[in-house]
């Protein structure tokens, strides 16, 4: 997502660009749930908007989640906090993957000043001290002066220019799947967790709620081999019935998690956003906010430079390339450390977990930090 709402951004704010794709996104269909939805965070809400997408995904299928109920299954305590302690309407969003990406898509199409080269691959950057060269499999040569690697975790672009990175596989995968449950999911994002991983269920637009169940790799092929019956049933238990029985589950798939940070988002002219640059653990949901957020602070800059200034000078592209690296890496290895600390059943983190959230949750100004910082807000 970080390419498109990039492009758009930038076209809107008077620059020229060209946006590179091996292959159109499917169309966005109601009746075919993507499996992939985000917990979509009120900053990035308001970038959408701004762009002429967030109008056009709300009104196909976004849900908005007003409360956060999170606790631990050793018990002890829970973390509670929802929208009207932070003055505000909802918490965020419920979106899936797919409906994003068509909408910017669009909003592509929509923008004057953008050029969409599609289909087309990249196969090499050239680079001198005042610009990059973008060359295409169909001979296209593009100059500018800024290339962007919006191109996901196996990118092309920071392989290309030599960016490595660093990688933890974590052993496990995340099950995703659509569930119906007996009683309503209150607009509520509800998170236990196990000493096997974090279960989460998101609150849907169709009164289901989608879950991200985090489990280590044989657990997760086990479960996806469960018949039905027997998955609702180990569900129900792993999430203590919550809302009551699961009484369905949609079609069921799995992703590998691993943590992988590039050690660097710049070279020359060139810059990582999105999972090119750091892809982090599901558990808190925030990794497409993170990416947009990239987006968000390049565009900061660039307005402050100017349609005619040189937005990717050295100097500039240092300075937002701090700032992003810290945040980003500061938010990869908290997830870490809080997956470690709850995905175990060591007998000191068992028997702090619970109280250690019911503190966080009885102590309000603590509650309503880590609130906004997980909205952005």
């Amino acid at each position: 997502m970080g390419g498109p709402a990039a492009a758009v951004a930038a076209g809107r704010d008077g620059l020229r660009v060209a946006l590179v794709e091996a292959h159109a996104p499917p169309p966005w269909g109601a009746a075919q749930p993507d499996l992939r939805v985000y917990a979509f965070a009120p900053d990035n809400q308001a970038l959408l908007d701004d762009l002429g997408a967030w109008a056009p995904i709300r009104s196909a299928r976004a849900h908005p989640y007003r409360r956060m109920r999170v606790w631990d299954a050793a018990g002890g305590g829970e973390l509670d906090f929802n929208a009207d302690d932070l003055g505000r309407e909802q918490l965020g969003h419920i979106v899936e993957h797919a409906l994003l990406v068509d909408r910017l898509w669009a909003a592509c199409e929509r923008q004057p000043n953008l050029q969409r080269l599609c289909p087309d691959q990249l196969q090499a950057i050239e680079q001198d001290a005042d610009s990059v060269t973008a060359v295409l499999a169909s001979g296209h040569r593009l100059r500018a002066k800024l290339l962007l690697g919006a191109d996901g975790a196996a990118s092309a672009v920071r392989g290309l220019v030599g960016l490595p990175v660093d990688r933890h596989d974590y052993g496990q995968r995340g099950l995703v799947a659509y569930v119906g449950t007996e009683q309503p999911h209150e607009d509520t994002a509800w998170q236990r967790f196990l000493p096997t991983g974090p279960l989460a269920f998101l609150p849907c637009a169709d009164g289901r709620s989608s879950i991200v169940w985090t489990l280590p790799d044989a657990e997760a092929e086990r479960l996806l081999a469960a018949d039905e019956a027997g998955f609702r049933r180990e569900l129900t238990r792993a999430f203590d019935a919550r809302l009551g029985e699961v009484v369905s589950v949609s079609a069921r798939a799995a992703f590998p998690l691993r943590r992988q940070l590039a050690k660097g988002y710049v070279s020359g002219r060139v810059a990582l956003v999105g999972d090119a640059a750091h892809a982090v653990h599901p558990l808190a949901g925030q990794g497409v906010n993170l990416g947009l957020r990239d987006v968000a602070a390049l565009r900061a800059l660039w307005r402050r430079v100017g349609a005619s200034g040189d937005v990717a000078a050295p100097h500039r592209l240092a300075r937002w390339e701090r700032e992003r690296r810290s945040e980003n890496t500061l938010a990869a290895y908290s997830f870490d450390a809080i997956n470690r600390f709850f995905s175990n059943d060591a007998l000191l983190p068992t028997l702090v977990r619970g109280p250690l959230l019911g503190l966080v949750g009885r102590a309000g100004p603590l509650g309503r930090f880590f609130a906004r910082r997980a909205g952005g807000i």
